[in-house]
């Protein structure tokens, strides 16, 4: 897997091996960013379920000025780990090991909100949850974005709290869902 733009584009990342991780394909990656935009100026990105780190890191190449990987698996932790030092974006990115809810709360107790907001549950599970405490905890930056990756047959509901969905797009059996917490609503 490779960083596809920004400046890291074509510098290779690992991913974990086997079944605990599912990685987001290149293909639904540059889907993703051309649908947010090639390139952010600053901003703040936390990628839940992160994996290898990829969505995050990816980011970070485009221009995001920080992120929050945060990963429960202790095997893909340290990967994302290995990947941040390889990209020399240390100074920019930090790595949570942790439950998804139990981090997201332990964030939002700091005051911490992010611009764009990645999560990519097991497919078990589903964004749902996840989606209604980012809504809730007021973790989304006014005209923040989430980005839920999902299964197909099962996509989330359409408002989590302060979140709207804007856009709707399946890549085979994965669906990509998009939210926005309006500019104007307090969280």
């Amino acid at each position: 897997m490779r960083i596809i733009a920004g400046t890291a584009r074509g510098r290779r990342i690992e991913v974990p091996s086997g079944l605990n991780t599912r990685p987001t394909s290149d293909r639904i990656r540059e889907s993703i960013f051309n649908i947010l935009g090639q390139f952010f100026d600053g901003g703040a990105v936390l990628d839940l379920y992160a994996g290898s780190g990829a969505l995050g890191l990816e980011a970070i190449s485009r221009g995001a000025n920080r992120a929050v990987l945060v990963e429960r698996d202790r095997e893909a932790a340290r990967i994302c780990s290995q990947n941040v030092e390889a990209l020399g974006f240390g100074s920019r990115v930090e790595v949570i090991r942790g439950e998804a809810a139990d981090t997201l709360r332990r964030l939002a107790a700091t005051g911490a909100s992010f611009d764009l907001l990645f999560v990519d549950p097991p497919y078990a599970e589903g964004p749902g949850p996840a989606l209604d405490l980012l809504g809730s905890l007021g973790l989304v930056a006014a005209g923040g974005r989430v980005v839920a990756e999902h299964d197909r047959r099962h996509p989330p509901a359409g408002r989590f709290s302060s979140l709207e969905s804007t856009d709707l797009r399946s890549f085979g059996a994965t669906s990509v869902s998009f939210f926005e917490r309006p500019a104007s609503e307090s969280p």
